[in-house]
C-alpha cells in the first residue's frame, strides 16, 4: 500500500505525533465512508492491531492503513492553509481528487 504526506500536512502531523501523550503511537488513517467511486477519510492517533499495515512515507510519518481496504491505497495527505486551514485527503489513484 502507498501514502503520500505533503510537506505542509507533515509538518502538523509531527507536532501532534510529537505530544508526550502521542508517544507510541502512530497517524491513522481510514474510510469514513464510501459512495460510488470513491470513499471520504479521517484520521486519528492510535496503535496499530492486526488488522493493519503500517506504511512508512517519504516525511518519515508511519501511517496505519487497513490491510483489505483498497480506497486506502494510494492516499494523499495535504494541509492546506487557504481558502480554510486543514488537512485533506483524497486518492487520486482511484479518481477521488477532492470534494465534491
Amino acid at each position: 500500500m502507498k501514502c503520500k504526506i505533503s510537506r505542509n500536512a507533515a509538518k502538523v502531523l509531527q507536532l501532534e505525533l510529537d505530544k508526550p501523550e502521542n508517544e507510541g503511537k502512530l497517524l491513522r488513517v481510514f474510510v469514513t465512508h464510501k459512495h460510488g467511486d470513491h470513499a471520504h477519510y479521517g484520521m486519528q492517533i492510535d496503535v496499530p492491531t492486526d488488522a493493519d499495515v503500517v506504511v512508512s512515507t517519504d516525511k518519515e510519518i508511519d501511517v496505519i492503513l487497513v490491510k483489505d481496504e483498497p480506497m486506502l491505497d494510494g492516499i494523499r495527505i495535504d494541509y492546506f492553509y487557504v481558502p480554510e486551514e486543514g488537512f485533506a485527503i483524497t486518492n487520486p489513484s482511484k479518481g477521488n481528487h477532492g470534494d465534491h
